[in-house]
């Protein structure tokens, strides 16, 4: 199960800078003109997690695999964006295709790098980048509705309460709110996915902030913050420079590189955590002398759900889990040893698997 997360901002802010520090590659092309981005650069990153390496030293693996999330490196944006204007088309059709859209936004001041307005204000650009998206996605609604008339006057069911989804996001977004505002009940769930509105999405503002001001922030990422808990969404402090810096060095160096500056973790490990918990993601790992691994699924995953992440089968011949708590597989020294310790349970199809669980799934066929 991939998890998709789409970097996008205003030109200039540093999103292809990060993106290089966080994939570890320069296939993204950092310099200080628009749409130096053309095509959306891809990269996997491996999700830090410092479970898995105890895990694999009681397991003895031979191989230690962590999860890995996507970042999506997508074109700058700017006002006109909804109408076609810069690379808007593209920008548009690239981002649908996220899961969640980590925002960028310029809360440093520098002479030598060019604002694409004349001024750094990161809430006046996360309110230029939101509109462009809002209205993408009212003509997006206007299409649809006028497209489902028919099946609608026909009395299609799906047809129905797609029509009242849609026409219930289009007054939000009138009134100025993005449509992940709206509060989508469970049986409306699968449908209101398929709408793919923009503003929908999950998002997560990335304040780049200079390299002396990575550890507390400054004024402009206070104001993020704040913005960003009025709307339910969450916010990280980053230097893109230090990130960058911190790429190319050995994990010691990067250690006391670090400390030097008075950070705890590199940015990276704060961006992943908060891009967990914004797509409300967590992991469980298997365990065993060839190798231990860390996989990916959202919370309230079952077991056999969970099965199909490593491979589909599992999902359809699923017959139980054996389960070992994180806590009791470290603390007792591996599957045998919480085995008999009778903390090794066997748990069927409606078992909702927890963050941290080492699993061991049976399955047919």
């Amino acid at each position: 199960m991939g998890f998709k997360t789409g970097i996008v901002g205003l030109p200039n802010v540093g999103k292809s800078t990060l993106f290089n520090a966080l994939t570890r590659t320069a296939a993204a092309q950092a310099a200080n003109f628009p749409f130096c981005t053309i095509e959306p650069n891809v990269g996997e990153v491996a999700v830090p997690d410092a479970r898995l390496p105890r895990i694999a030293g009681i397991a003895k693996s031979k191989q230690v695999i962590p999860a890995r999330m996507t970042f999506v490196d997508i074109a700058g944006l700017v006002k006109g964006a909804s109408k076609g204007e810069g690379l808007g088309n593209q920008f548009l059709a690239n981002i649908r295709e996220v899961d969640a859209i980590a925002h960028v936004l310029r809360c440093f001041e520098d002479g030598d790098v060019t604002h694409v307005e004349g001024r750094v204000d990161p809430v006046a650009d996360a309110e230029t980048i939101e509109t462009e998206l809002m209205l993408a996605d009212l003509e997006s609604i206007e299409r649809r509705l006028q497209n489902i008339v028919r099946k609608v006057r026909g009395g299609d069911k799906e047809a129905v309460q797609q029509e009242r989804l849609l026409k219930e996001a289009e007054a939000l977004l009138q009134s100025g709110r993005p449509a992940r505002a709206l509060p989508v009940a469970n049986e409306d769930r699968k449908a209101w996915s398929m709408l793919q509105l923009l503003t929908a999405k999950p998002v997560l503002y990335v304040c780049n902030v200079s390299e002396d001001e990575a550890a507390d922030g400054n004024a402009h990422s206070a104001r993020i913050a704040e913005m960003a808990a009025a709307e339910g969404a969450a916010s990280v402090v980053i230097s893109a420079k230090i990130e960058e810096e911190i790429s190319q060095l050995e994990p010691d160096e990067a250690e006391l590189f670090l400390a030097e500056l008075g950070l705890e973790e590199a940015g990276l490990d704060r961006l992943i955590r908060a891009g967990y918990e914004l797509l409300g993601l967590q992991t469980y790992f298997t365990a065993g002398p060839k190798e231990s691994r860390a996989w990916t699924i959202r919370a309230g995953t079952l077991a056999p759900q969970a099965a199909g992440v490593i491979h589909g089968d599992f999902e359809k011949g699923f017959i139980r889990a054996e389960t070992i708590a994180y806590h009791d597989y470290i603390g007792l020294g591996g599957e045998q040893a919480a085995r008999d310790a009778g903390k090794l349970r066997v748990e069927g199809k409606g078992y909702e698997v927890k963050d941290g669980d080492v699993l061991h799934f049976l399955h047919s066929g």
